[in-house]
């Protein structure tokens, strides 16, 4: 058995690995829906900390991607947020409660869940390039690919092509370095980056003290709120949660880390994901799950024990308390491109997982997945999936 908690270079670099998921919804939700940043950093601090002194494993701590994307894109108010996060975490606990998502995981065929996982680690891995060349979402309001560095090209070529190209060649030259763990070199050479050519936007109002997340900061959200968010985020976001955040992400602990991960069970995935959420409801973070994309990412750069999920969530505490509503002007060092990086690598050894697909069949499956995903979203191809993975157990159908 490996040891339970580990503090060292390898570890922190892990930690690291999943902020190029995890930091630019945040600062979407904060910036475009108004979240609290103190409530933000304190929900996924405490959850990165329970969830790995519980699991006594690496655990992934993501955003509701459904409800981040369509609710920094159509700018919802901060009270449809919060009630999507209050009614995610009670239909999480019902179903973890009453022991309906094992019984959704025994009857949820292999090629689906390689589906989800090849799906999730090619979404990561074309929004790492879009961060790179500054063609995503956030970068395309703020008209700049790399809106809190001084300089936006470095010859012909913009900054952020240039860093993701020196960042994915340090990663490939140090991705088995214990002496100088990839994702640590990266992760410090971009905030290195920041502070020598960044905006310092913040630091003139930059204040250090002792902040604390209020209760309720919007005060409860009306019923037609609740409305609201049941139909538009909360029913897309139930089944690439269930398929992505359960049941593909403890598909994949097990195969990391095997024995170690007997208390990575989808009941208990789905419970814990269900008491954050009405955390983060409480004091205005954003809604949170667990996540394959992550998992991959942690492991991926490093990290494999819960000593990770330790100092990631101390980390994330630190901002929350010492820094409150000015934690974003650290964030901001870190430069969009370096976040690409770290997208590119752990979609690919997400992806990666599909390599035990040995019949025909089961390649559909999960291709056919991949196709709806990029057609549609990983919701849909999960459900679609799931039918025809039994349509094809039929003798008489080929592909």
């Amino acid at each position: 058995m490996s040891p339970r908690y580990r503090f060292d270079r390898m570890e922190i670099a892990g930690s690291l690995g999943d902020l190029g998921t995890l930091l630019p919804i945040a600062i979407g939700m904060i910036l475009i829906n108004g979240l609290s940043p103190t409530g933000m950093f304190f929900s996924i601090g405490i959850f990165y900390i329970l969830s790995g002194m519980y699991y006594g494993i690496t655990v992934p701590v993501q955003p509701m991607k459904v409800i981040g994307a369509y609710a920094i894109a159509t700018a919802m108010t901060p009270s449809q947020v919060m009630a999507s996060a209050a009614l995610m975490g009670l239909f999480l606990l019902i179903i973890g409660g009453t022991n309906a998502i094992t019984i959704i995981g025994k009857y949820t065929p292999k090629p689906v869940v390689r589906g989800v996982q090849i799906s999730t680690g090619t979404l990561l891995m074309a929004q790492g390039v879009k961060f790179m060349i500054g063609s995503s979402k956030f970068q395309m309001a703020r008209q700049m690919a790399e809106p809190y560095l001084t300089i936006q090209h470095i010859g012909p070529l913009p900054v952020g092509i240039v860093i993701g190209i020196v960042g994915g060649v340090l990663t490939l030259l140090l991705l088995e370095n214990k002496k100088f763990p990839a994702g640590l070199v990266v992760i410090l050479g971009g905030i290195f980056l920041g502070l020598v050519l960044g905006t310092h936007e913040g630091f003139d109002t930059l204040n250090i003290g002792i902040y604390f997340p209020e209760l309720l900061p919007f005060g409860l959200p009306a019923g037609a709120d609740f409305t609201f968010a049941f139909f538009a985020l909360v029913l897309p976001q139930l089944p690439m949660t269930l398929g992505n955040a359960v049941i593909a992400n403890a598909d994949l602990s097990h195969e990391y880390f095997g024995k170690d991960s007997k208390k990575v069970t989808y009941r208990a995935l789905t419970l814990s994901m269900g008491l954050v959420n009405l955390l983060s409801f409480v004091v205005g973070g954003m809604p949170l799950c667990h996540g394959a994309g992550g998992l991959a990412a942690h492991y991926r750069f490093g990290a494999r024990t819960a000593g990770s999920n330790l100092m990631i969530g101390i980390l994330f505490l630190a901002l929350a308390f010492f820094l409150g509503i000015h934690a974003l002007s650290v964030v901001y060092l870190l430069p969009m491109a370096i976040l690409g990086v770290l997208l590119i690598f752990a979609g690919s050894q997400l992806a990666l997982t599909a390599i035990d697909m040995k019949t025909r069949k089961d390649l559909f499956v999960s291709l056919l997945i991949l196709g709806i995903t990029l057609a549609s979203n990983l919701a849909v191809g999960f459900l679609v999936g799931i039918v025809v993975a039994y349509v094809l157990k039929s003798e008489r159908l080929n592909v």
